[in-house]
């Protein structure tokens, strides 16, 4: 009997093994996000103070998700995952101690969580690159929506728990807790069987790795359009995640179990949702999937604004834990699909620093805003923003248009090898190589050929050219010089295994202008110490 299409992924073992000590490892960090909010409630309740608990857990991923990202693209990904989750088993351990022994004021619980967030920024984007691997690209999108899945299905689970914990135990069993379930993801890693990858070019180091992961963004109109629908999105959403213990505690009048109710609540909305996004995205574009849910956000938490009751709110939390999975998972798997292998972490990273940052922002600007005009009144406006964000900017796409492929008889130009003499000084990466094609095209075909180089630089910048020109020859207007430069020889070497077949047809498409019976000449040359 075939598994039903959201299942799918589950076929492939070192996904399933691991997909289930993720969840566990979720299951303990809900478990002591539960606590750690409750707990502030009680050492210091004004709505700043409880908002910066979600500040303190998503920072970290604003400063450190970008050099974690390239760190995991250029050190073997199964030693660095182990190294955050030691990481993170640690902290809690610590976070543990000081609660149980009564040393725990505010600032000391925001500054623990801060560096359990730190585990976490490290651990987002080389966990999230690391799913390519693990299933064939066809089942690629609905195992980033089951990774989804889990991670609401923990937060169903984990506040619940958290919960009963918190009022049976406390918060010190709590996040004793979380640091015991952080053990099963880092038996899973040790046991996880990763075939290692075949390098044909040295490491690139990490300020070098994350410039070039900031160009190749920058230089991606997808990669752009995810980032800057995401950042919006998920500052415009970010109110629940601040002000929810406040609006149970005080607005509602209920305590801790409601509290981890309604965050499984929202949980429970999301692994719902997840069992009809194939369905939902067979008959909606990508992007009018991530319209539809982020509208669907700003309605939740408008609801959630005008309830007085647990039941109207309880509707809220569902509705706002099944849109935020469609948004985030779709928008997630956007970003992934766009990226790259060689430059997946870091791409995903900066991906991460802006949405986790508008989090933060939003999440801060929310406890401002219920000190000074209410909670109520700061839903209403977060609401409201997130549709009016989600309709202004449909535009900006989500996925790369399809390129024909080249006919056959068009090929990039390529230079000569270089003389043998040069061999030495060119592997001692000292100086930037310089690349040029010079290109003859009709005057008649000068406007689809400066079109067709606009998509050119896109791909010269995406493989690694630190600056792009195109220069035309004022005596002869058929004469094109294209000129870019790389940081070494090296990063030249890495060009080729960068591009993907759509930027080759990109090449090729550019080639096609080219006077009928000629070549395009292409050179290189090395930078000198003078």
């Amino acid at each position: 009997m075939q598994a039903p299409a959201a299942f799918l992924p589950f076929r492939h073992p070192a996904f399933r093994t691991l997909w289930l000590a993720t969840l566990v490892s979720n299951i303990g960090g809900w478990i002591q996000s539960t606590g750690a909010g409750w707990l502030m409630t009680s050492l210091s309740p004004s709505p700043v103070m409880v908002s910066l608990v979600q500040v303190a857990s998503l920072l970290p991923v604003f400063l450190f998700a970008l050099p974690a990202g390239a760190l995991a693209d250029i050190m073997d990904r199964k030693r660095f995952l182990l190294g955050t989750q030691l990481w993170i088993f640690a902290t809690a351990l610590v976070l543990c101690g000081l609660t149980a022994a009564g040393l725990l004021g505010p600032w000391g619980l925001l500054a623990l969580t801060f560096c359990i967030g730190i585990g976490a920024a490290a651990n987002f984007p080389a966990f999230a690159a690391t799913t390519p691997e693990l299933v064939p690209r066809g089942d690629l999108v609905q195992a980033i929506v089951l990774n989804a899945m889990g991670f609401n299905l923990a937060r169903a689970i984990g506040p619940a728990v958290g919960g009963v914990v918190l009022g049976w135990a406390g918060a010190q069993v709590a996040f004793g807790l979380n640091a015991a379930c952080f053990l099963v993801l880092i038996t899973a890693l040790f046991l996880w069987k990763r075939v290692p990858e075949v390098e044909t070019t040295p490491k690139e180091r990490l300020l070098p790795a994350i410039q070039s992961g900031v160009r190749y963004v920058l230089a991606s109109p997808v990669m752009r359009g995810v980032i800057i629908r995401s950042t919006l999105a998920f500052f415009a959403g970010s109110a629940v995640w601040g002000l929810l213990p406040l609006i149970v505690r005080f607005r509602l009048g209920l305590g801790p179990a409601a509290f981890g109710l309604m965050l499984g609540a929202m949980g429970v909305g999301a692994v719902a949702c997840s069992f009809f996004l194939p369905a939902l995205r067979n008959r909606l574009s990508r992007s009018d999937t991530v319209v539809a849910c982020t509208c669907g956000v700003g309605i939740a938490i408008i609801l959630l604004g005008l309830s007085r009751h647990w039941a109207p709110a309880g509707f809220s939390m569902l509705l706002y834990g099944a849109a935020w999975l469609g948004m985030t998972s779709t928008l997630s798997a956007s970003s992934q699909l766009a990226a790259r292998p060689w430059v997946r972490a870091r791409a995903i990273g900066l991906f991460q620093v802006c949405t986790f940052g508008a989090l933060a922002l939003g999440s801060t600007l929310a406890g401002i805003g219920g000190e000074f005009i209410g909670i109520p009144a700061t839903l209403l406006a977060f609401g409201a923003a997130s549709i009016a964000l989600a309709l202004l900017t449909r535009h900006l796409p989500l996925e790369a248009a399809p390129v024909a492929p080249p006919a056959a008889h068009l090929t990039e130009p390529l230079p000569e090898a270089p003389d043998p003499d040069l061999l030495p000084a060119l592997r001692g990466d000292e100086g930037r190589v310089l690349e040029s094609v010079r290109y003859a095209v009709p005057t008649a075909s000068r406007s689809a050929f400066l079109a067709a180089m606009a998509e050119v630089r896109g791909v010269r910048l995406r493989a690694g050219a630190i600056v792009w020109r195109l220069y035309e020859d004022v005596a002869h207007p058929e004469r094109y010089v294209e000129l870019w430069a790389v940081g070494s020889w090296t990063d030249h070497l890495r060009e080729q295994a960068r591009l993907s077949e759509a930027d080759h047809a990109i090449l090729a498409a550019a080639v096609a202008f080219q006077i009928e019976g000629t070549q395009p000449e292409a050179e290189r040359f090395v930078q000198l110490p003078v």
